[in-house]
Parts: C-alpha cells; sequence; structure tokens
C-alpha cells in the first residue's frame, strides 16, 4: 500500500509538471491573450492530472515488471526495445482507459457515441509525448543504474580485502590455542616428554600459518602434512576418543586448495561435536570429484549458543575471491561433510588484487569510451531528427508539438553527456566519492 501511495504521489508531481509546461507553451502561443478563466483551469489542471497519474501507474508496474524479467539486462540491445516497445503500449492503452473514463463518466457520453467519434488522431501527440517522457525516464534510471554500478564495483574491491583480512583472522580459532595451552600446563606436570612432544607440533602448527598467510592458493600435499601435524595436537588433547583417516598425499601433485581451510574443518568438528571415549568422533578425508572432501558422524553438543558459522564462512568467502567454484555443505541427521574445490591455479594475494582492479580499470575505461561514442551519435541523431520534425510541425500547423522532442530530447542528450565525460554542474565529484564511501560502509547495499 504504501509503495501504492508513493508512486501516485510521483504521478501527481509528474502530471503537474506537465500542466505547468502547457501552461507556458499557451502562454507564449498567445491563447491566454484574452484572460484566463480560472475555472476551467483547474478543470483541466484535474482532467491532465488524471491522465497523467493513469499513464504513470500503467507505466511503473510495467517498469516494476521489466526489472523482474531482465534484471540487469534491462538496457541490453535485445531488452532494451522490447521494454520500450511495452511502454509505448501500455502508454497508449492507459491513455485510452484515460480517454473512456473522461467521456464516458465525466461527461456522461453514451459508450456507442464514445467509440463511433474515437480516431487515432487523438492518440498521434500523446504518442509522441509518451515516447519523450519514456527515454527521458529511462536516461534517469540509466544514470542511476551506473552510479549503483560504480558503488557496487568499489565495494567488491574494498570487500575482496575484507575478505582476506576476515580469512586470516578466523584461520586458527582463539579457542584452539587457550585450549592448547591448557593441555600444554597439565603435560608439563603430568608428562614432561609429551609436554615437549606436543609443544614441537605447536610451534609447527604456528610456522605454517605465518609462512601460508599471504598466499591465496597452497598444494592439496602441504596441507595434509599441516593437516597431520595439527591432528596429533588434537590427539594429544582427547588422547583415544577421535579417530582420523586421512590420506598422505593428493592424487594430483599439481592440486591445491585455500591455505588453512583443512584446518579450519577439522577445528570445527571438534569444536561442534561430542568427543568422548564412549562416543569417538570419527573425521575421515578423501579426494572425491575434483573436490577435498572432510567428512564426520555427527553427534552435536547441546549448546544454548547457537553456532556463528565463522568458519565456514571464512572458507566460503575466499574461495569467492579465486573462483567460481563453491564449497559444498551437506549436514545429515547421521553426519556431516563438506567438500573444497581443488584448483590448479597459484597465484599470490597482491597478484590476484592487481589483476583485478586492472581488469576493472579496463572495463571502466572500455565503458567509458562506448557512453562517449554513444553519446555523439545520440547528438548526431537529435542534429538530424529535430529539424525533420520542426518541418512537420510547420507544416501541419496547429499545437506546437515538436516542442515536446527538442526540450525532453534534449535534457537527455545533456545528462548523457554529462555522464559521458563525468560532469555534474550540480553536485560536482566530491560528492560522487562522498556518496561512494557512504555506500560502501553500509552493509544492506
Amino acid at each position: 500500500m504504501q509503495v501504492f501511495l508513493r508512486e501516485i504521489f510521483k504521478g501527481a508531481i509528474v502530471g503537474t509538471s506537465i500542466f505547468v509546461v502547457l501552461l507556458i507553451i499557451g502562454y507564449f502561443s498567445g491563447e491566454f491573450d484574452n484572460g484566463l478563466n480560472y475555472d476551467e483551469l483547474w478543470k483541466e489542471y484535474y482532467l491532465n492530472l488524471m491522465y497523467s497519474v493513469i499513464i504513470y501507474m500503467a507505466n511503473a508496474y510495467l517498469f516494476i515488471y521489466l526489472l523482474k524479467e531482465f534484471d540487469k539486462k534491462l538496457f541490453g540491445p535485445k531488452s532494451f526495445p522490447i521494454s520500450l516497445i511495452g511502454t509505448v503500449t501500455v502508454s497508449l492503452a492507459a491513455l485510452f482507459f484515460s480517454r473512456f473514463i473522461h467521456r464516458t463518466v465525466l461527461e456522461g457520453m453514451p459508450v456507442k457515441e464514445f467509440w463511433a467519434k474515437e480516431s487515432l488522431g487523438y492518440y498521434w501527440v500523446s504518442m509522441v509525448i509518451t515516447l519523450v517522457v519514456s527515454v527521458i525516464f529511462y536516461v534517469f534510471f540509466y544514470y542511476k543504474y551506473r552510479q549503483e554500478s560504480k558503488f557496487k564495483e568499489q565495494k567488491i574491491i574494498a570487500g575482496t580485502a575484507s575478505a582476506k583480512f576476515d580469512a586470516l583472522k578466523n584461520q586458527l580459532d582463539p579457542h584452539f590455542l587457550f585450549n592448547s595451552l591448557n593441555v600444554l600446563t597439565s603435560l608439563i606436570e603430568e608428562n614432561p616428554q609429551q609436554a615437549q612432544k606436543f609443544t614441537t607440533s605447536l610451534s609447527k602448527v604456528y610456522r605454517y600459518v605465518l609462512e601460508q598467510k599471504n598466499k591465496d592458493l597452497v598444494s592439496v600435499d602441504e596441507e595434509l602434512q599441516f593437516a597431520k601435524t595439527y591432528i596429533e595436537l588434537l590427539k594429544m588433547r582427547f588422547e583415544g576418543s577421535i579417530v582420523f583417516d586421512i590420506p598422505d598425499a593428493s592424487q594430483d601433485p599439481e592440486a591445491k586448495i585455500v591455505p588453512l581451510s583443512l584446518q579450519l574443518l577439522l577445528e570445527n568438528a571438534v569444536k561442534h561435536n561430542i568427543v568422548t571415549a564412549s562416543k569417538p568422533l570419527h573425521i575421515r578425508v578423501f579426494e572425491e570429484d575434483g573436490g577435498l572432501v572432510v567428512y564426520n558422524n555427527l553427534q552435536e553438543k547441546q549448546t544454548v549458543k547457537k553456532s556463528s558459522g565463522v568458519g565456514l564462512r571464512n572458507i566460503q568467502q575466499r574461495y569467492g575471491i579465486l573462483t567460481d567454484k563453491t564449497v559444498e555443505i551437506e549436514k545429515k541427521d547421521s553426519d556431516f561433510r563438506v567438500r573444497l574445490p581443488i584448483l590448479s591455479k597459484r597465484v599470490s594475494v597482491m597478484e590476484t588484487q592487481k589483476e583485478y582492479i586492472s581488469d576493472k580499470r579496463y572495463e571502466k575505461a572500455k565503458e567509458r569510451v562506448e557512453t562517449v561514442k554513444g553519446f555523439y551519435g545520440n547528438l548526431m541523431a537529435y542534429c538530424i531528427v529535430i529539424p525533420f520534425l520542426s518541418f512537420l510541425n510547420y507544416k501541419t500547423g496547429g499545437f506546437p508539438w515538436v516542442l515536446f522532442p527538442i526540450l525532453g530530447w534534449g535534457f537527455g542528450i545533456a545528462m548523457h553527456g554529462m555522464e559521458a565525460f563525468g560532469y555534474n554542474p550540480i553536485l560536482g565529484k566530491r560528492w560522487e566519492e562522498k556518496k561512494m564511501r557512504e555506500f560502501m560502509e553500509d552493509d544492506r547495499f
């Protein structure tokens, strides 16, 4: 209901604006030289408002449908002509409906008489106005769409760095370190030799973290060897309550995965499941269909606080930066498994960032060239078509309808030019940068 009322309000603004333009044209064409009849003026205003609101609402709901149907492809070479034709068709249908209400309901004309007197000539000027208004509307929306695309590109770049930071921050759960130190404290008193072995394994774990922190990918073999070292810590901590089945090496020596993703999955399995001698936890790691699968029997802890899912989300974010392949998560009543995609490309964090930003800059430069070229084509068409329409209006005489395409299309060209050359006389570039920062910091965007 709120959306409906908002659109009606917008339609009323459009209708009022059109009426003001018609008044100005009438004034300069000498229609009001003999004075104004305010009763007739108000009547014309309300009729104009009715026509405008009906036509606007029809187009508003058509546009909502087009957005759902085409989404980002609305301005594509195939979808845009369909959208424009649909806009004109719906506008003419809404105009016919408005005329029907006007003549039969408000003026009391019989329906048969209305049909007899109806002519296509009534729709010629309206069709021109509809085309001009539709073009202006699409130009405005396209400008808004382009600005939002820029905001999203900037946020994606910023989000890449943020995801990298989160990946490093969450690579080792703080609880793991805390629990490991507790185990080490008890081992020092009970079994000094075992404590020394535990300390050695713990140092290897953190040395691996420091070595891999600047890498996007590591070989599966490296990750498996690290996982075995990590498993030694878990075995010392839980003794015989965990049963592991993990391969010595990958089937493909060149296979790679995101570093420390295997450790996070092992830690997740231990953290969220009961691990006791009477209910041992079985963890199995194996390759399947181009992925590395981590499987465990499910015996969840009864905790009051729900899991935040930071570990799994962390892995998904890092994979999302590097590849279109997704991390598959499958939870059943008796077991839980995660499949990590095995990749083949190895690239550093800085290289990934540079390549990503370079590609985006190339795309933006290419889009700018296309926009400038489109602007010149639009301007050339304007210079050819407008003189022809002016000549046609001059020969036919009567209402100066050529002013509508002159003003409407001209305004659209001015907006197109400002977008093409990055100029905004009202808001300026500082406003654009400020709005970009606001959108980038807004989590809802």
